[in-house]
């Protein structure tokens, strides 16, 4: 019997921040059993200290994240793809597989918190909605 991994595609706009915090978390937590994948809308050209801080600080690494784009392809093949805030957009392709969903995540900074609180607030609220995936993704392992 063969058995293939679910994949995910988490898309932020600069693919520097939310969208490679999750993927790093799902990795974490999936330890290999989900494909893992992000990108951005409009990427920019590094990714967040903060957020590669943070996510660090949870056992999980984006120490190596090079932000990047939406491969077209891979758009079309992966089983879900999450858009990680508002302002992120993602049309479906033609012969698209998977669904596309929107987290809109907690944003410490309307409420005036800044800096590593801020990031950290922001990356466990994505972690909860990661293991909530996760749970979806592999109903079997919970």
């Amino acid at each position: 019997m063969t058995t293939t991994r679910p994949s995910v595609l988490f898309v932020c706009v600069k693919n520097g921040g939310k969208s490679p915090m999750a993927a790093a978390l799902m990795e974490h937590r999936a330890a290999g059993a989900v494909e893992v994948h992000s990108a951005g809308t409009a990427p920019g050209s590094s990714a967040n200290a903060l957020s590669t801080q943070v996510v660090g600080e949870a056992g999980a690494d984006m120490s190596q994240h090079v932000p990047g784009p939406i491969d077209p392809a891979l758009l079309a093949r992966v089983d879900r793809v999450v858009v990680l805030g508002e302002e992120a957009h993602v049309d479906p392709v033609p012969g698209m597989r998977g669904t596309i969903e929107t987290w809109v995540t907690d944003e410490p900074s309307r409420r005036g918190i800044e800096g590593a609180e801020r990031m950290r607030l922001v990356r466990d609220d994505i972690d909860a909605r990661v293991v909530g995936l996760l749970a979806e993704l592999l109903p079997c392992r919970s």
